[in-house]
């Protein structure tokens, strides 16, 4: 069964720094498009940064000079360096992939369980 599994979280003041990582695991045929989403309370969630396979990124405007996204295609892991917090970065922050498998070698859509980032002010 494929997983995606996150850490890095956690609370920082404003200015700060924190790295996310997520690493997909199981039987695994291969691992294309890794993002990073995230959801506020009381709002949808929301695109922050994603990569693919081969390294072209994508982020949304409002992270775009602090937060830099990155992936190890050998561990299958995608990383996020979040520089500059600012408190409207608090969310909960998701792993996305989309991952063949071994049992089905279907391209498919996976999310991780969420892990909580909190900036104060």
């Amino acid at each position: 069964q494929v997983q995606l599994v996150e850490s890095g979280g956690g609370l920082v003041q404003a200015g700060g720094s924190l790295r996310l990582s997520c690493a997909a695991s199981g039987s695994i045929v291969g691992v294309n498009t890794m993002g990073w989403y995230r959801q506020a309370p009381g709002k949808q969630r929301e695109l922050v940064a994603r990569i693919s396979r081969g390294g072209t990124t994508y982020y949304a405007d409002s992270v775009k000079g602090r937060f830099t996204i990155s992936r190890d295609n050998a561990k299958n892991t995608v990383y996020m360096q979040m520089n500059s917090l600012k408190p409207e970065d608090t969310a909960v922050y998701y792993c996305n992939a989309d991952i063949v498998a071994t049992i089905n070698k279907r391209l498919e859509n996976y999310w991780g369980q969420g892990t909580q980032v909190t900036v104060s002010s």
